[in-house]
This record gives structure tokens, sequence and C-alpha cells, in this order.
């Protein structure tokens, strides 16, 4: 009897270890009205950007993201992605474009994909504000890499066609 109460109790006890090594088992819900908005960083946007629900989640996984809102005119530095990102526009129109390619225009419900390391940039068009969802991978501590701002010359040159 007693071995059997031992038995029990080592069986629980890794019972409970290994539920605690699976992390927490309720849902993180970050509710809209608790969510920060802040301007973007002037030195790696031009016009008004506005940033909310800036996240980073935990090892193991590596994706962080955020709501991202351009006012007409405003734009993205150029930048680069160690594992690319994912854009999902929900709001607006806008333009983007990677290093060495056209300049191509975007609408809410469309979704971008910019591959890992690829120089690019987006932003509203000049009469209309876009506001996308931003999700990229974390790599060694960074999920971006801003560089040089797009000149008005860059950001004004015409347009691809499809």
């Amino acid at each position: 009897m007693i071995k059997r109460a031992i038995i029990l109790a080592v069986l629980m006890a890794l019972t409970d270890v290994a539920s605690a090594q699976e992390g927490p088992t309720t849902m993180d819900i970050a509710r809209k009205p608790d969510l920060k908005t802040v301007d973007a960083p002037s030195e790696y946007f031009t016009g008004k950007v506005t940033i909310t629900g800036q996240f980073q989640r935990p090892a193991p996984s590596r994706v962080s993201g955020a709501i991202v809102h351009f006012e007409p005119g405003a734009r993205s530095a150029w930048h680069t992605h160690p594992a690319g990102q994912t854009l999902i526009v929900t709001e607006g129109v806008g333009w983007t474009q990677i290093e060495g390619g056209g300049k191509y225009e975007f609408h809410a419900g469309d979704i971008l994909w910019c591959p890992a390391d690829h120089k690019h940039w987006h932003g509203a068009t000049p009469h209309e504000g876009m506001t996308h969802i931003a999700i990229q991978d974390t790599v060694d501590g960074k999920n971006v890499v801003w560089l040089e701002k797009v000149t008005d010359e860059e950001y004004l040159a015409p347009l691809e066609s499809d």
C-alpha cells in the first residue's frame, strides 16, 4: 500500500513538472483599449506614422509585430528584415518597393511578403492613408535593420504596372 502511494505521488509530481514545462494553459489577450499607440521614430519614418500594440513573443517563438498607421504622404525608411516580413493591409492604399525593382501600389485586403534581407520601403500614398499589420521574425536579437530615408524622388517615382 505504501509503495502504491509513493508511486502515485511520483507520477503526480511528474505530471505537474510536465505541465509547468508546457507553459501557461490560458490565452493571453491584449484588449484594444489597453494597446499603447506611440509615434514612430522620426529617424526611421517620414511623415506622421503611429505604431499600436507592438509585441515580441517569448522564446521559442521568434515572432514580433505591430499595427502601423501611415498618414497620407508618410513612409518608412529603406530597411531589411533578417527573416523577411509579412504586411497585412487593413485600411487604405499604399506603395512599396524593393531596391532595384519597381514601385507597386497595394490596397486594403492585400497581403505583402518581402523576402529576408531584401532592402525595401513601404508607406501611404500622397492622398490616402494606409494601415497594415507587420509581422516578422527575430534573428539574433534583431527583427529589422534600418537604413537611409527614402527620398522624395524615390517616393514619387512612377508606379510599375502589374
